[in-house]
C-alpha cells in the first residue's frame, strides 16, 4: 500500500517589480527583457507627465513565480 504524505509544503514566492523609465524605446526594451527572462506582465502600463523634466514616464508591473523562499537580500532583477 502506498502512503502519501500530505504534510509537505511547496514554497512559491511571487516576486514583484515595477519597471519605470521615460517613454522611449529603452522602456520597451526593459519590459521585453523582463518578459524574455520569465517575468509576466501584471496589470496595465501606466503613464504620467513629469513636469520637472518635461517628459512622459512609463511604468509596468511584472511578476515571476519562484520556488525559493523570500529573503530581503534577494536581488529581484536577477531572478
Amino acid at each position: 500500500m502506498n502512503h502519501i504524505n500530505l504534510n509537505w509544503k511547496v514554497h512559491i514566492m511571487i516576486a514583484y517589480r515595477l519597471l519605470t523609465h521615460e517613454d522611449t524605446s529603452a522602456f520597451c526594451h526593459k519590459v521585453t527583457k523582463a518578459i524574455s527572462n520569465g517575468w509576466e506582465l501584471y496589470g496595465d502600463p501606466q503613464y504620467t507627465y513629469d513636469e520637472k523634466w518635461c517628459v512622459m514616464r512609463c511604468a509596468q508591473a511584472v511578476i515571476k513565480k519562484n520556488d525559493i523562499e523570500y529573503k530581503r537580500e534577494l536581488k529581484l532583477s536577477e531572478l
